[in-house]
């Protein structure tokens, strides 16, 4: 099996890549250079997209997907999904340094600005801003790369950034190591799939929507209504590709092989097609290839439900400032996130009222795959408090009263 292709040539398995010393110091000095963008994927933001990108990550917030909502909240119409901005690129992706070592999407750390409307158009600029080294019980050496991003629209105004993270493992050592191999696809019972579907079809109701949270009736300690996303199946993974406006095939693919032949391979299972390196998402035999005991989520689609639990408790009025995850274990074809949410804080900063929220996505193992944080920011009783309107705090003159 040649696994060790000429240059330009796309070789007939995944790359063997070698964390290296040298590996790791050619990444390092990338650190400060602006890359250039993957894709773009969807820049332009319609109600078409918005609600393309809802399918994707299974929002039903009317907010989010029907134009006509809109108009009867404080917005006047239709805004785009947090984190919409994402369907421009995955921050984080393993798209520079360590040729031929695997990248998993480790999550990200998104500051949110202002609202996308039908009508904006994304800009992004990238940067590294951080290599770092660490080790592993999954593949041994591994090392950590760290992406920011910041997103502007057509007038120049910064709408969200993020920092992305992603990890770099060698594909033999984390397959020698075997960490995961001892997991299978759970077998539910009638009662665990029905409970996962009601709790599916109960989600509507938890939607807060028009009835405004004010900051004054939240409290420290308070659990926001679990949703859940499962069992995960093939349609979830390939949605989430549709949602995000990815979709590549024939010359397209066999063009940006040859560009960059160690994020490819002909794969026998496909006839000697050309897929990505990524396909261990749809493919099982890849994904045990760099140690997954079966194919997988996408990360920034875990991440997406995470910001869904929040914004379907904190209502339409509310405004997500801040929202982080962490991908600390694989989502397995066949698994169920639980997403999970309890106030950890309330206080007033910069004369915004704001809300801490503790976020962890639980599978059906009970074991904890993404823990984060949310801050939101939300409209308050209190009249000497601005009001807070698409991220920013805006005075508006009260009348005298005699």
């Amino acid at each position: 099996m040649n696994t060790s292709p000429a240059p330009g040539e796309v070789g007939s398995a995944p790359a063997e890549g070698r964390i290296t010393d040298e590996a790791v110091a050619d990444a390092q000095s990338m650190i400060g250079l602006q890359l250039r963008p993957e894709g773009p994927y969807l820049q332009d933001a319609t109600s078409d997209t918005l609600r393309n990108w809802c399918n994707g990550i299974g929002d039903l917030n009317p907010l989010y997907r029907e134009p006509g909502y809109g108009a009867g909240t404080r917005h006047g119409g239709q805004v785009a999904h947090p984190m919409f901005p994402m369907a421009y690129g995955w921050v984080g992706r393993t798209r520079w340094g360590l040729p031929g070592v695997h990248g998993f999407y480790a999550g990200n750390d998104w500051e949110q600005f202002r609202h996308v409307r039908p009508g904006d158009r994304l800009t992004a600029i990238e940067r590294v801003v951080g290599v770092q080294e660490k080790h592993s019980q999954f593949s041994g050496r591994l090392v950590l790369q760290y992406v920011e991003a910041s997103y502007f629209n057509q007038r120049g105004e910064l709408v969200a950034r993020a920092l992305g993270t992603c990890t770099r493992h060698e594909r033999k050592a984390a397959r020698d190591a075997g960490k995961y191999k001892a997991i299978t696809q759970h077998e539910y019972t009638d009662e665990e799939r029905d409970r996962i579907d009601q709790m599916v079809l109960d989600e509507p109701r938890q939607i807060r929507g028009q009835a405004v949270r004010y900051w004054e009736d939240v409290n420290e300690g308070e659990e926001l209504p679990t949703i859940a996303r499962g069992p995960l199946s093939l349609m979830d993974t390939m949605g989430f590709l549709v949602g995000s406006g990815r979709g590549h095939t024939h010359g397209v693919v066999l063009q940006a092989a040859v560009r960059h032949p160690g994020h490819f391979f002909r794969n026998p299972e496909a006839g000697g097609g050309v897929e990505y390196t990524g396909i261990g998402h749809h493919r099982e035999s890849v994904a045990k290839e760099v140690g997954v005991p079966g194919t997988y989520d996408y990360g920034p689609q875990r991440s997406a439900w995470m910001a869904t639990l929040v914004t379907n408790w904190m209502g339409d009025a509310g405004f997500l400032k801040r929202v982080r995850t962490e991908m600390r274990r694989f989502n397995i074809m066949g698994d169920t996130t639980f997403c999970k949410g309890r106030v950890t804080r309330k206080y007033v900063k910069d004369r915004t009222p704001l809300v801490d929220i503790e976020i962890a996505a639980e599978n059906q193992r009970g074991e904890v795959t993404t823990p984060g944080l949310a801050t939101v920011a939300l409209p308050s009783r209190d009249v000497q408090l601005p009001v807070f309107l698409d991220g920013s705090a805006v005075d508006l003159e009260l009348p005298v009263v005699r």
